[in-house]
């Protein structure tokens, strides 16, 4: 029979939960008060499905979502997520039958790249998506570090405080706000990302721990950090703790708070061991420690991938440290994205537009993605055979126009 794909209907929704559970390998058991909680974030209009004889074989969810570019600019983007297809059903086809009806319809709705986090690296190159910020972790060995126990809060005049989920709700949302506007690679939280990430709303197949939560205050009272940890309880034989305090979120606007969170965490007693949780790869962790090789990267690899939908948009939107023209001859295979454009840069701003004059570079949108947000080189790209050079120089000078003095980093799993 016919396999086939569409939007699910209301009633299919728990068949589809089902679905998404057996495609992740969790127990294919969908409870009523996990449907009824996870449908209250859900819009039924983006959810697809795979159906063979009524059953729910393939998931595909996408929603509106905000994209920090370089320079603070928000990026209208359609985050994709939920993406699985059952044992039973690979190499099909399913799910090239469900992206490519959603990104045509986010291209049609206006927005100007798609996002995703990948699970598997080679599927999605596929679609016109490339790795755009770079993920790490690292593990603090603390009393190798060198950090002064007896000198452990904050040394600027400001404070560290422990709070709660209720307080959590109310500083979270505008701190946040505050990083997106100068972090690129930054996505939105809605107010559901709060209630799920402080346990207020829980979801049976995902038990709730509660963690802890400590503020930084500036010197003038201002919240400028916040911190969610949550530790284990491990002794050795010898009676000497061995615990171990991993980070689930961090938010620091400054460097002053970083330091002082950092510190804060690295301090608590009985903590021998700290996880990071998901940093950028050029965090300031390891160098705000007396010994950096305390701290060791157990974790580099890509983790958000962008799609690009408008490319005028998404490359007039973001700001350039130099001036510069290059003409970019970009390949899509869906030619959602396909075009010869003429970017002239400056730090005063720029533009993107349509051109028939002769191209300085050549590349696939998804490469054209990668260095859009700065955690590439067209030098590097070139070197790799993934991107052709027409005028001498012209990969040069693309670096020195879309590179950044930091990295792009996204914190969030959606």
């Amino acid at each position: 029979m016919t396999v086939e794909t569409r939007l699910i209907a209301e009633s299919e929704y728990p068949d589809w939960l089902r679905a998404l559970a057996t495609g992740f390998l969790r127990p294919p058991v969908v409870t009523d008060e996990e449907v009824a909680e996870r449908r209250s974030g859900t819009d039924l209009g983006r959810v697809r499905g795979a159906f063979d004889a009524g059953r729910c074989v393939a998931t595909y969810r996408s929603f509106a979502q905000r994209l920090t570019t370089v320079g603070g600019a928000r990026l209208a983007a359609s985050a994709v997520s939920n993406v699985t297809v059952s044992p039973t059903h690979r190499r099909r086809g399913l799910l090239s039958r469900m992206i490519d009806a959603d990104l045509a319809e986010a291209k049609e709705r206006g927005d100007s790249v798609s996002t995703l986090i990948a699970a598997e690296y080679p599927i999605y190159g596929r679609y016109g998506y490339g790795p755009a910020t770079t993920t790490a972790e690292w593990s603090v060995d603390v009393p190798r570090a060198g950090l002064d126990p007896r000198a452990a809060g904050p040394d600027d005049g400001g404070r560290v405080d422990l709070v709660d989920g209720d307080d959590v709700r109310k500083l979270g949302p505008e701190l946040h706000q505050r990083l997106a506007a100068t972090q690129h690679g930054v996505v939105d939280r809605d107010e559901r990302w709060w209630r799920v990430n402080t346990g207020q709303a829980q979801l049976p197949a995902h038990p709730w721990t509660e963690p802890f939560y400590a503020v930084y205050r500036s010197p003038d009272g201002t919240v400028e950090g916040l911190l969610t940890y949550s530790a284990d309880d491990k002794w050795g034989d010898g009676k000497q703790p061995l615990n171990t305090a991993a980070v689930r979120d961090m938010i620091a606007l400054s460097p002053a708070a970083e330091r002082a969170l950092w510190r804060f965490v690295c301090s608590v007693d009985w903590i021998t061991t700290v996880r990071s949780g998901r940093r950028a790869p050029d965090d300031l962790l390891p160098h705000l420690l007396p010994d950096p090789r305390a701290a060791r990267i157990v974790t580099q690899a890509d983790f958000l991938w962008l799609r690009l939908l408008d490319v005028p948009a998404a490359l007039t939107a973001r700001t350039y440290p130099g001036s510069g023209t290059l003409v970019l001859d970009v390949r899509d295979d869906s030619a959602l994205a396909s075009g010869r454009f003429r970017l002239d840069a400056s730090p005063s701003g720029a533009s993107c537009t349509p051109s028939s004059q002769s191209p300085d570079l050549t590349l696939d949108v998804r490469e054209l993605a990668t260095l859009s947000l700065g955690d590439e080189s067209a030098t590097r790209l070139m070197a790799l055979g993934r991107l052709d050079e027409h005028t001498a120089g012209a990969a040069a000078r693309a670096d020195l126009l879309f590179r950044t003095g930091r990295r792009p980093w996204c914190p969030d799993v959606f």
